[in-house]
């Protein structure tokens, strides 16, 4: 058994170097590509999500801000 484990094993470790080619280079800039796949998103079947997460981050920042002015107000 253990024999045939070996060979098998050895059978594997030939064979999977040659069946991996090489990979897809990435592309040039992430941070274009990140870029491009997000005005995709918004365009495409996930713009009304998108949407509304702007929308809640922009409601979030104002609540802080709010929030922040209000106990300035009471320190005072």
């Amino acid at each position: 058994m253990s024999a045939a484990r070996a060979v098998t094993g050895l059978a594997l470790a030939l064979a999977l170097p040659a069946a991996c080619g090489k990979s897809e280079a990435p592309p040039a800039d992430p941070a274009a590509e990140r870029a491009a796949a997000t005005k995709r998103a918004e365009e495409g079947p996930f713009g009304t999500q998108m949407k509304a997460l702007d929308k809640a981050k922009n409601l979030q920042s104002d609540l802080n801000k709010k929030a922040e002015d209000n106990l300035e107000k009471a320190d005072k």
